[in-house]
């Protein structure tokens, strides 16, 4: 990795069509988008298909994973996630709500933000705080990793041997904690 450049996790997904593009093509869009002069892709999960929760809710999730090197500091990488998903109609009327497209910041280099309290509340809060609460600032690792069969599942095609900066859990370590039906779920493209 060049020096000053450091490594980042982004989990994506969608599930709504961005104009005349489906979700499996505005991932693949998307993520060209993050090459720049500033970000280089280091790789790149297959592409999943999650179901819409609760069933029935929507169309079902296209999910994906990708590890970057980047020069950009934690929030100029997340102005540039906000960016991508702006090009490709993202709007956030809803928490957790359907979309074109999705681009979270997963890891940056194993910071955890803003500070340990930080993250612990952001990660302990119960789940209809987390329907109702969005944080203020940026949350490293992502609060809600070691929950998400979408996220890790994909996760595990690049980097399975990641190691949560603050639970010390590999993907594949979490991975095996969740439900067997919930990673059952997650299913390659």
């Amino acid at each position: 990795m060049a020096a000053n450049r450091k490594l980042a996790l982004i989990a994506l997904g969608g599930n709504l069509p961005a104009g005349a593009d489906t979700p499996q093509m505005t991932l693949s869009n998307a993520i060209r988008a993050l090459r720049s002069e500033e970000t280089s892709l280091r790789s790149v999960s297959r592409f999943f298909q999650t179901p819409c929760f609760p069933a029935g809710a929507g169309p079902d999730y296209v999910n994906a994973a990708a590890a970057v090197e980047t020069s950009l500091s934690p929030g100029g990488l997340l102005a540039r996630l906000h960016d991508i998903e702006a090009q490709f109609s993202r709007v956030r009327e809803q928490r957790w709500g359907m979309r074109t497209l999705d681009l979270d910041l997963v890891d940056y280099d194993g910071a955890v933000l803003p500070d340990e309290a930080g993250y612990a509340r952001w990660q302990g809060l119960p789940l209809v705080s987390q329907m109702q609460e969005a944080p203020g600032q940026l949350i490293l690792p992502h609060p809600r990793i070691q929950d998400r069969a979408f996220v890790l599942v994909p996760l595990a095609d690049i980097a399975p041997r990641w190691r949560h900066p603050v639970l010390r859990k590999s993907v594949t370590e979490m991975l095996a904690d969740l439900p067997p039906q919930d990673v059952a779920g997650v299913t390659p493209l």
